[in-house]
């Protein structure tokens, strides 16, 4: 099933745990060290230097791109590491996770919770993944490198809807 964020905002109940889908648009990376500081930004009363509301983000922190390549090597980190962060991201409205493995049970019923979803893209395949990147660009903390926040546009990133916004996982919990 092809599906776009624009439309899966509106209507993100169409989605199934189990259900593979080509997911395209606009996806935020961020893995531990850039959550750390998108929720000191809040707890501070910050403004966070990217959208959250609505917003897919993707636990990557990708390799940089070799000559004539929008990027390098960009595949999922153990979403597990992100637990800690999830519940607050979440009620600031980000409404897609992506990365791979598991989540706690305080996490899936955050996601719930929100009505948001948890993608899950396959580990091993970080250069199959970056043909999909069609731009990216770093929008937060370069300082971090690879770890940066960079905003990338998808074009039919293959994904597998892991826990779906009525608490549905393909995970045993």
């Amino acid at each position: 099933m092809r599906v776009d964020l624009q439309d899966l905002v509106l209507n993100s109940k169409i989605l199934k745990a189990g259900q593979k889908i080509l997911f395209s648009g606009t996806i935020y990376t961020a893995r531990d060290a850039a959550h750390s500081r998108i929720i000191e930004m809040l707890d501070s009363g910050k403004k966070v230097p990217f959208e959250l509301k609505n917003a897919a983000i993707y636990y990557c922190g990708p390799s940089p791109a070799k000559q004539d390549a929008v990027i390098g090597a960009c595949g999922p980190t153990t979403s597990a590491r992100m637990d800690i962060f999830t519940p607050r991201i979440l009620k600031e409205g980000v409404k897609f996770l992506i990365g791979k493995g598991a989540r706690s049970k305080t996490v899936v019923d955050s996601i719930k919770e929100n009505s948001a979803v948890y993608l899950v893209a396959t580990g091993g395949v970080a250069a199959l993944l970056s043909k999909t990147v069609k731009r990216a660009d770093i929008v937060a903390f370069e300082d971090l490198g690879p770890e940066a926040v960079y905003k990338l546009e998808v074009k039919n990133m293959p994904l597998i809807v892991a826990i779906d916004s009525f608490g549905g996982t393909v995970f045993k919990i």
